[in-house]
């Protein structure tokens, strides 16, 4: 005989889970007793449940497969909510454990008792509580089939009373196949091949979803003298070595982007939801390929609509398709993207303050001479292996690692990317850590992610995980500060007054080291890379660092002198 708690658990090791990450207690005994005795998975207790749903995830999207968090009775399930939320966001199949109050009491008020179906509703691809044995494993394959089919999150509920339950040793879940190919029809295909060859100039975006199909995405570009344009999701696998790409759009993007997008006469997206409606181009002719019918055309009108997974769905598309005769279009934004990213760089050299038109600038925006957060990231680049992972906090952390971080090798990226949350980078870290402790992991986080939960930096400690934490320290909510300003708004509410966290990680056993001048940078930098333990890397940096759009605007140029004025003349009172 097993129990439903061991079934659950056995099963999960069967499926290839080698960890579950919460918080123990009530509810969950019995599953994390089971997993005690279950010698392939190992649990990892956290300090806070919102991270271990945040390393659940990032475990889900670096191997494909499921990743398992748990949180119990009511305040501990709630708290895996903002990871789960993410999880949701960014498609990674995640299962949530959540601890109930017993089966007798539901409904009635109990302590802590708070309706989990209800609550779970909108993250989940299924949520349910098991409230009898023989609803087992029926349950538990729905959740893992609904999670790993529709790449989201499925919630299963446990009441204390469940788990301990008798089953027999015969009964076993059965799991779905992973993964099912589509293309599209002749028709669609067609149809895309010959707006493709009627077109003087086109665009490519391309997202994540064409990630394994680099060498389709590389030889469509070549065939069509195409500009490419990555989502910050798609450096990964996309971007090293591409002559194509010309970077980012959006507010973390460049003008090369953004003109390779306004002077094309059809725009293809290649496997991206890319969600901001007022940096696409208007007046263009639209052709859409991705693997899921509900993302086509919910962002731009789409002219032509093709349903399939990008490497397959290429393949016969660029057996249609004419070479382009003239690469007018390619050039010039090759042109402009080298010209933008040469101006960039200039940013990142640790002297830049002390050259004529630094000296300049200094005065403007950096009287104190910190380190400007270009040279941060730049020298992270620098001296990351080309197999690392790289995790970075949402905001001017990851507007820094867009411009400055070149994922080339067989670096990985992950980051809230679509939810936007802050906080994320370093739970992800101690997820992609402990998948590969060999494996560099680098977070970039922002100082306000850090201590919004900045107990879990034991974890890393507790389990030995060898993560570097990039710290880039303002002192500030630098992108709200930003958004204020761009605002006409005068700077409020994003001070923030951090203890020296170089000394509070010390405290809590991580190597750290705080870095104030930017000549000592670079070697900071490479001693913290140099170690093979949980590291901390408080970089104090420039909080008026500005990064200008894409686009900018008149509007946003006059609202930020305004802001300025404003913040001076506060100042002064």
């Amino acid at each position: 005989m097993t129990t439903v708690a061991e079934m659950i658990v056995t099963a999960l090791a069967d499926e290839g889970v080698t960890q579950v990450w919460g918080v123990v207690g009530d509810a969950l005994n019995p599953i994390t007793d089971a997993i005690r005795r279950e010698d392939r998975i190992e649990w990892i207790g956290v300090r806070h449940e919102e991270v271990a749903a945040y390393a659940a995830g990032a475990q889900a999207q670096l191997t494909g497969t499921i990743g398992v968090c748990a949180g119990t009775v009511g305040p501990g399930s709630i708290h895996l909510l903002g990871g789960l939320y993410d999880a949701k966001k960014s498609h990674a199949p995640v299962l949530a454990i959540c601890g109930q109050v017993p089966t007798s009491e539901m409904g009635s008020e109990y302590f802590q008792e708070v309706d989990n179906d209800a609550v779970f509703r909108d993250v989940s691809e299924f949520t349910a509580t098991v409230t009898n044995a023989a609803q087992m494993p029926r349950l538990l394959e729905q959740a893992v089939n609904a999670a790993v089919s529709r790449q989201g999150v499925s919630v299963l509920t446990i009441p204390g009373d469940i788990g301990g339950l008798k089953l027999d040793t015969d009964v076993r879940p059965r799991f779905v196949a992973r993964d099912r190919t589509t293309v599209p029809g002749v028709t669609e295909i067609v149809q895309a091949a010959e707006t493709l060859n009627k077109a003087d100039k086109v665009t490519l975006l391309v997202g994540i979803g064409a990630r394994e199909a680099r060498d389709e995405v590389l030889r469509l570009a070549e065939q069509l003298s195409a500009p490419m344009v990555l989502t910050i999701k798609a450096k990964e696998g996309l971007e090293h070595d591409n002559p194509y790409a010309v970077g980012q759009t959006g507010l973390i993007g460049n003008p090369a982007a953004n003109s390779a997008l306004e002077d094309c006469d059809v725009l293809f997206m290649v496997g991206t939801d890319f969600p901001y409606r007022d940096w696409y181009p208007t007046g263009k002719t639209v052709i859409q390929l991705d693997s899921r019918l509900d993302h086509i055309g919910r962002r731009t009108p789409v002219d032509v609509a093709m349903v399939g997974h990008t490497g397959p769905s290429l393949r016969e598309l660029l057996l249609k398709l004419d070479t382009k005769s003239s690469d007018k279009h390619l050039k010039k934004a090759q042109t402009e993207y080298q010209r933008w990213t040469g101006l960039q760089q200039r940013l990142a050299e640790p002297k830049h303050d002390r050259k004529l038109l630094g000296r300049i600038r200094r005065h403007l925006d950096n009287p104190d001479q910190l380190i400007r957060p270009e040279a941060v990231a730049a020298a992270v680049d620098t001296h990351a292996a080309d197999d690392a992972i790289f995790t970075s906090d949402t905001g001017m952390s990851t507007v820094w690692l867009s411009r400055f971080l070149s994922l080339r090798g067989s670096r990985r990226l992950i980051g809230s990317y679509n939810f936007g949350s802050m906080a994320n980078a370093m739970p992800q870290a101690l997820g992609a850590q402990i998948l590969d402790r060999d494996r560099q992991v680098v977070a970039f986080c922002g100082d306000g992610g850090l201590m919004m939960l900045l107990g879990d930096l034991r974890t890393a400690v507790t389990y030995d995980l060898p993560v570097t934490l990039v710290v880039f320290n303002n002192g500030r909510l630098g992108m709200v500060k930003l958004e204020q300003e761009e605002g006409g708004l005068p700077e409020f509410g994003t001070v923030l007054d951090n203890p020296d966290l170089a000394a509070v990680a010390a405290a809590m056993g991580l190597h750290s080291r705080r870095v104030t001048d930017p000549e000592d940078l670079d070697e900071a930098v490479a001693a913290a890379f140099a170690e093979r333990k949980p590291v901390l890397l408080d970089v104090v940096t420039n909080p008026d660092e500005i990064s200008i759009p894409p686009k900018p605007t008149f509007d946003q140029a006059w609202g930020f002198a305004i802001a300025k004025v404003k913040e001076t003349l506060e100042s002064r009172t």
